[in-house]
């Protein structure tokens, strides 16, 4: 079952965070919302898609959500629990593995977020780096960095883990692929959510 009903709306079956619309100007396509107001704001939208469930090829996002996202990613990465969590383990001296494997797939790429590219990730031993915020449709092993169309960013963490911020969008972002549909943690998913909210009231 590809939908889900809620009141009048429909949410993703796979997300039931993202609402389903059907698109007020363009009566074959629909609009994808983190937004629950109807009739919805195409300005605000995910993106739109000519099936549901939406799939790489019938999906096209909207370059407006994107900067609002990662504008929010810019604010608040740095005070999410999750990506908190990730850098300590990633400074302690197992970490050292993890950027020696993110060195060597971020190269093999050819793809990276700043300096992200060339640090890898936070090493452990009391050297810093940077750890990367991936999307959660596709979490990548312990030790592992997620495949560069799940990562968000980057942020920048010293030597004992803390996440200094300085976030960098990674580029190589793609808000869905055949693994499913942007996915964020509960913190930055109700940053995000807030954001787009104030953005609706200023239309």
């Amino acid at each position: 079952m590809p939908w889900a009903l809620t009141r009048s709306l429909s949410t993703l079956a796979s997300n039931p965070n993202i609402n389903v619309f059907t698109h007020p100007q363009q009566p074959q396509a629909y609009l994808l919302s983190l937004l629950d107001s109807d009739p919805p704001s195409a300005a605000l939208a995910i993106g739109t898609t000519t099936s549901v469930p939406p799939t790489p090829s019938s999906f096209r996002e909207n370059p407006h959500f994107l900067a609002i996202l990662n504008r929010v990613l810019a604010q608040h990465a740095t005070d999410d629990p999750d990506l908190k969590s990730q850098a300590q383990a990633f400074a302690s001296p197992a970490g050292s593995n993890f950027m020696h494997s993110a060195r060597r797939k971020l190269r093999s790429t050819g793809t990276g977020a700043g300096g992200a590219s060339a640090e890898g990730g936070a090493g452990g031993a009391g050297v810093g780096g940077w750890v990367h915020l991936s999307d959660t449709r596709n979490p990548p092993d312990f030790g592992r960095i997620a495949w560069p169309e799940d990562i968000l960013g980057s942020l920048e963490v010293d030597g004992r883990g803390i996440v200094l911020g300085n976030f960098q969008a990674s580029g190589t972002y793609r808000i869905i692929t055949n693994e499913g549909i942007l996915g964020l943690s509960p913190f930055l998913r109700e940053k995000l959510v807030a954001r787009l909210r104030e953005e609706e009231k200023a239309l």
